[in-house]
């Protein structure tokens, strides 16, 4: 699964389709003027039951990005799904991430876009202060589901403005890939779990004749180990009200210092262009990544001997980014009540195959999930034990706006040692602000 179809907030479109989400006048427009997103008035919403659907035979719009290996698990499940009701059928309508959050706003302005989809938890608020999506609180109190029954993070941030507007089905973050036949030859018997191991590791390897074994990139997926470091060594990259930027803090300093240093001790050449450290992984030309669990099912493609690990903590905790593909249900569906009815069941129907959806490379956003074979015969349970430290982004509405065109290019440019790492957060956490402060002007604050 490549990067496009795994995460996250990004304002620009990379060369492997990956998101943009516009907060500006484009994916605004035909937004502005209508009803506040918790004053929804549509016939639909609440009063869900919790039973199955039981009203004339109907056909759901479900629009998801799963493009990648993640695909024939997703279709899978979509399959199943009908064939266990016979008056829903589902229109499967999968898009490049890229192009799902470009396309989705308008449509579904105008009545053309989904009934029901999947999109990535730190888009939920954008979306709901959008009007795109509708409140599921009655969907949650039906299932019987709360914050305890999840992974630890991931139920409150879909929650926008005191209504609840998502289901979780996974969580996804970043993991320690590893070389077994590179570290039997450096004669390393066990993953590193701490800067002085894995600093250790690297020596070994260059040693054993491996010049550059862990390659820092300085875009995708800089960003995402830098708010892993961060968290860490105990920062924070936003305010929780989206009022600032934090990340230019000590902490924040540590995580990017210690970024710019594995290029400084020639563990990694001096500019790894996006996703180039990971094709180098698959390639054998290094020995150690930090990537996403969606690359799993690539690299069992690939044939490469590998094992996977939590993140070493290089901080003061273990910590690592994460976000999670979440269920929602728009305001198009909402407005009849046999169609917001379907849709639920839908929802409520997916959300019990968490363990399944372990297939598609994911961690089970539901605790109870995580316990069953799907998920514990899977490669990605090495890494259970990170779900406790996993962190996401806040709900804050526009956000994937800010990110890119300043935290990210903060990273960029002092992991290529263009600029301090003090000097390089300090600007780009400053323009942050400005530019969250015009979101809470433009979403309400």
């Amino acid at each position: 699964m490549n990067r496009s179809r795994a995460v996250m907030t990004s304002a620009r479109l990379s060369r492997r389709g990956f998101i943009v989400v516009g907060g500006g006048g484009l994916l605004l427009a035909g937004c502005g003027g209508g009803k506040g997103v918790g004053d929804s008035q549509s016939e639909g919403v609440g009063g869900f039951s919790g039973e199955d659907y039981a009203g004339p035979a109907l056909t759901l719009a479900y629009w998801n990005g799963f493009t990648g290996g993640d695909g024939p698990t997703m279709q899978e499940l979509v399959k199943n799904f009908m064939a266990e009701h016979d008056n829903i059928s589902i229109k499967n309508n999968t898009i490049e991430w890229s192009d799902f959050y470009q396309r989705l706003p308008a449509a579904a302005q105008a009545g053309k876009g989904p009934d029901v989809g999947v999109m990535h938890l730190d888009q939920i608020a954008t979306n709901a202060a959008r009007s795109v999506l509708a409140p599921v609180d009655d969907l949650a109190e039906a299932l019987g589901l709360s914050e305890s029954d999840f992974a630890p993070a991931v139920w409150t941030p879909g929650i926008y403005q005191d209504q609840r507007y998502s289901i979780p089905l996974d969580v996804h973050t970043i993991a320690m890939y590893y070389n077994k036949e590179h570290f039997e030859k450096a004669g390393i018997k066990e993953a590193p779990t701490d800067a002085a191991s894995l600093d250790e590791a690297c020596k070994a390897l260059q040693q054993a004749g491996y010049a550059k074994p862990f390659w820092m990139p300085n875009q995708w997926p800089a960003h995402l180990m830098f708010l892993s470091l961060l968290w860490q060594f105990g920062g924070e990259p936003y305010a929780e009200d989206g009022s600032a930027a934090t990340y230019d803090s000590e902490a924040g300093v540590e995580a990017l210092s210690w970024m710019r240093e594995q290029v400084e001790k020639g563990y990694s050449p001096d500019n790894v262009d996006i996703d180039s450290q990971y094709v180098a992984f698959k390639n054998g030309e290094n020995s150690i990544t930090w990537d996403g669990i969606w690359q799993i099912n690539d690299l069992k493609e690939s044939g490469i001997d590998y094992g996977i690990a939590s993140l070493p903590v290089i901080g003061d905790n273990a910590a690592a980014w994460a976000n999670s593909h979440n269920f929602f249900m728009t305001e198009q569906a909402a407005g009849d009540e046999d169609r917001a009815n379907a849709a639920k069941t839908f929802i409520g129907w997916m959300s019990e195959q968490s363990a399944a959806w372990s297939g598609a490379g994911m961690i089970p956003a539901l605790n109870a999930a995580r316990e069953e074979a799907d998920f514990t015969d899977s490669v990605q349970y090495a890494i259970v034990d990170q779900v406790e430290a996993l962190h996401f982004l806040p709900a804050v509405p526009g956000l994937g706006d800010v990110q890119a065109p300043t935290l990210e290019v903060a990273v960029n440019e002092a992991v290529l040692g263009q600029k301090s790492p003090d000097e390089a957060l300090s600007q780009q956490a400053s323009n942050a602000t400005k530019m969250m402060q015009e979101n809470l002007e433009k979403f309400g604050s």
